[in-house]
């Protein structure tokens, strides 16, 4: 549903490029072959392409130039020429964004990294990456998925002096592999490029958000101009360059200088920071426009004046009255020990503008990339002759009533279900398909998933027995909405702000999904930035703000989004090396994919058993559903003498945690929760579960973790909790990773409870 809401706004977004606009000196053109525009830019952006690693991108341009001949010399810059003789006129734009490499591979199979570039990115670059999800490119050219260790935010209380993720040496990347012979058996080796995975959002039809994109956005415009040009028609020699390594010394851009006598040149690509204001140290020079004013020309100036090329292009876009302005921008040659190649006596950086810049929502105006591509074309005088892309689209996968689906299935299912607390819907639809058809669920006022499994009669002396997983995951709820059109969001459950702003996001309303991207707190961008640790709790007065591309009050009830609407991140259900998965919301669908396979496992109501199965609502927000269940089960005299909270280990299994406690690790069997932070199990029950497990030959671990469980709320209604859980890694993040053979030993304890507590 997702894939196909995305390709729908691509058309919506394409059909948004057909307005007319003037776009040559002389008359206007059909500005109908821009169509394709930001399907080419969407393209190009999921092409990660590391300064020293854009191979694969530089292919994809290749072929989509064909027609052109490209070159490509032996330093990786792609060249078309056309025409001959004077002027002769140059047009580059980079390809390369920031990343990491691998710089050693753990013992225990993580892999460390070394950035590149290693400066001039925001202070925060590297925090954006903790607790992400990332890919991996091997030698071979495979890209493998991997997530960045993030801290676990049930496991920081009490910790006086957690590591910073702001610090390359706390980032580790975790593939999957329990060894460096297991990572490396995978093709992984020093020096592959590691990047954030990525993507692009559309937010309103009006702009486009996404990694790099402030990297891709002259690439973009310019393959698709190329892809139309008349060569007939172009004067003199042009040269296209789409070039290398830029973040990293300009390498590519010195080539082309050194081996091209342009006697023109223009350098299309993001603006850039400079260095501190004199006698302004804390000052720093640097592009300040937002988008949405059209072209941008970069200059050093501070007087405002243009230089004569510069004027020329003004002049250009003013008689075709496309909207364009200077803003600040740092050298496109960055200063070395070695001399610089000389720029031709006629030269211009044209750009647009970009917001929450070198970040995962870094964000750009659609309408500033149309006017971009309409100046470049009078430019090189070309006649644009019509393209489109093809744009594919995904079908959500359905599954037939009544067959039983692999675990990992299960799983990935309810992980690409959304569900933040008190809007499970979607969730319970997906937990009542998936099980069997004589299993008979009912659901109660609270929106809680029961299914009662035994047939004891009310007088038979068996104990009863309730398991109980929740159904609900972190995420936002829409709480005001202001007059710039942002929406003002707080906290459904707890997390860690760093993971989710700076990052695109869902906003799920009743007509569907919406992009969107969580906007960075003020001061982001500063060297001194701190996270506010009470954005978007009640009564905080720094709210978490949300950005879905509406400008006005007017515009955001146009999208049909109202108060209360939920916000999550974009999912996916990502297996990793081996048994192991990456997914947001494991917490808590491991646990409802362990009790959907027990009753499976079970194959028929229970004789003589009094067993309830409950997938419960509003965990996260203080063990909402399962307390109303409690209470009503409690009121009815019915209340379980045995509850078993089916929950996360919230594990340390993560070389940047403490293993002081919550030391069970993934792959290793399920966990018995022993103490946490709202129960803790009497010791003879633990050895009894203990026992259950090794006579069943299903692999256990126990221990000590943070965080609370549904169990607790029957316990003052005479019931004895017995918490069971997985180990997780990083809870609460976009990078939790499992083990699916702890999600099987789960499922086993569960059915062997059931059958025989």
């Amino acid at each position: 549903m997702i894939r196909r809401c995305v390709f729908i706004c691509w058309l919506l977004f394409g059909s948004f490029l057909l307005h007319s606009s003037p776009t040559a000196a002389q008359s206007p053109k059909d500005v109908s072959s821009y169509g394709g525009l930001p399907y080419r830019l969407e393209e190009l952006v999921n092409l990660p392409a590391v300064s020293g690693y854009e191979n694969q991108l530089a292919d994809k341009i290749r072929a989509k130039l064909k027609r052109l001949q490209p070159t490509t010399d032996n330093l990786g810059d792609v060249i078309v020429t056309i025409g001959s003789g004077a002027p002769h006129r140059l047009l580059v734009t980079p390809m390369d964004e920031p990343g990491f490499v691998v710089s050693d591979i753990t013992p225990d199979g993580y892999l460390r990294v070394q950035r590149l570039p290693q400066g001039g990115l925001p202070p925060i670059f590297n925090e954006m990456y903790s607790a992400q999800p990332v890919r991996i490119e091997t030698a071979a050219g495979k890209w493998i998925d991997g997530v960045v260790a993030g801290l676990s935010v049930h496991l920081q209380p009490g910790r006086t002096d957690p590591p910073k993720t702001s610090d390359i040496e706390n980032i580790y990347v975790d593939i999957g592999a329990g060894s460096e012979a297991e990572a490396r058996k995978a093709g992984v080796d020093v020096l592959d490029p590691i990047v954030i995975n990525r993507r692009l959002m559309n937010l309103a039809g009006e702009k486009m958000a996404g990694t790099s994109i402030g990297d891709r956005f002259g690439a973009g415009a310019l393959v698709d101009l190329l892809g139309r040009v008349d060569p007939a028609k172009i004067k003199g020699t042009l040269t296209v360059a789409f070039v290398v390594q830029q973040r990293t010394g300009a390498r590519g851009l010195q080539r082309i200088l050194t081996q091209n006598q342009a006697d023109e040149l223009i350098y299309v690509g993001r603006l850039l920071p400079g260095g501190p204001i004199p006698e302004m140290e804390t000052l720093h020079r640097a592009p300040h426009r937002e988008p949405g004013g059209g072209v941008l020309v970069g200059v050093q100036q501070t007087d405002g004046s243009l230089p004569a090329f510069a004027t020329e292009l003004k002049q250009l876009a003013d008689t075709n009255k496309i909207p364009f302005a200077s803003d600040y921008s740092a050298n496109i040659l960055p200063k070395s020990y070695l001399p610089m190649p000389q720029l031709p006596a006629k030269w211009a950086h044209l750009a647009i503008a970009t917001s929450w810049t070198d970040t995962p929502a870094e964000t750009i105006d659609s309408s500033d990339l149309r006017n971009l591509a309409n100046l470049l074309d009078i430019y090189m005088e070309g006649s644009p002759s019509g393209s489109s892309g093809d744009a594919k689209d995904g079908g959500q996968k359905s599954f037939a009533k009544n067959v039983r689906l692999p675990d990992t299935e299960i799983l990935r299912e309810l992980v690409e279900a959304y569900g933040v607390s008190y809007h499970e819907v979607a969730v319970r639809e997906s937990v009542a398909r998936l099980l069997p058809a004589w299993a008979k669920p009912e659901t109660d006022d609270a929106g809680n998933l029961i299914l009662p499994l035994g047939t004891a009669a009310a007088s038979a002396k068996t104990p009863r027995i309730l398991v109980v997983a929740h159904m609900d995951e972190i995420g936002f709820t829409v709480k005001s909405i202001s007059k710039d059109g942002r929406l003002e969001v707080e906290w459904r459950g707890g997390g860690d702000l760093s993971f989710f702003a700076g990052h695109p996001a869902l906003l799920h309303t009743a007509r569907g999904d919406l992009d969107a991207i969580v906007e960075l707190p003020n001061g982001w961008d500063t060297a001194n930035f701190k996270w506010p640790t009470d954005a978007g709790q009640p009564g905080s007065t720094n709210p978490v703000r949300v950005d879905v591309g509406a400008r006005t009050p007017e515009e955001v009830a146009k999208l049909g989004i109202n108060l209360g609407d939920t916000i999550t991140i974009p999912k996916a259900y990502r297996p990793l090396l081996g048994t192991r998965a990456n997914g947001r919301s494991f917490d808590d669908r491991v646990g409802d994919t362990a009790l959907i396979s027990a009753v499976w496992a079970l194959g028929a109501p229970l004789k003589d058993r009094d067993v309830t199965f409950v997938w419960s609502t509003g965990e996260e927000e203080g063990l909402v559903g399962a307390a109303k269940v409690a209470k009503r089960l409690a009121d009815e005299g019915h209340e379980p003498d045995f509850v078993f909270a089916v929950d996360t280990f919230v594990s340390a299994d993560s070389p940047i945690e403490s293993k002081r406690f919550a030391d069970a690790e993934i792959g290793k069997g399920f966990v018995i929760r022993a103490v946490d932070n709202s129960n803790i199990v009497p010791t003879p029950l633990v050895e009894h579960i203990i026992k259950l497990a090794r006579t069943n030959q299903i692999p256990i671990q126990y221990g000590v973790t943070g965080g609370g469980n549904d169990g607790s709320a029957f316990v003052r209604y005479g019931s004895v909790d017995i918490a069971l859980g997985w180990p997780l890694r990083y809870s609460h993040s976009p990078a939790e990773v499992i083990d699916t053979r702890d999600v099987d030993s789960l499922a086993r304890i569960i059915t062997v409870i059931a059958r025989s507590w």
